[in-house]
């Protein structure tokens, strides 16, 4: 359970090296540094996809280190779902497949530290194409 007093204090809901360890379980990784390298590229693509309030909520739910990562990131024009693993494909030169995995296995966990109130907010926030990255259902916007 998260201790908060404001939407942006709060205590990780798990450690960096517990939320590494579900990333690695969740995405049957071979190693934790194969698992590190997947939250690297996720969260710093992450980062640069978000703005405003949502970005710092979410970043104080995060471990500190996985925090780092996810402020790292520059935000700039935000990319649909597909375009995301995409860019993160071409930066890496990770096959599509693969680089979708990876932002699954990162997101499920990111999406359990947010909580549903603020992932539906991230999801609201972002382009279409994420929710399956995070492990929820796609619904159709309304217009």
């Amino acid at each position: 359970m998260q201790n908060t007093t404001d939407s942006t204090q709060c205590v990780p809901a798990m450690s960096y090296t517990l939320m590494l360890e579900k990333v690695r379980y969740d995405g049957a990784y071979p190693t934790r540094e194969r698992a590190e390298e997947a939250v690297r590229l996720v969260l710093g693509g992450l980062g640069g996809q978000l703005a405003g309030d949502e970005r710092k909520i979410l970043a104080a739910r995060l471990p500190r280190e996985a925090a780092a990562q996810f402020l790292a990131g520059r935000p700039e024009t935000p990319l649909t779902g597909r375009d995301f693993v995409t860019s993160l494909a071409l930066a890496t030169g990770a096959s599509t497949a693969t680089t979708r995995w990876d932002a699954g296995s990162v997101l499920t966990t990111v999406a359990q530290l947010a909580g549903p109130d603020l992932l539906a907010r991230l999801l609201q926030a972002l382009p279409q194409g994420y929710a399956l990255l995070f492990g929820r259902a796609e619904l159709a916007r309304a217009a």
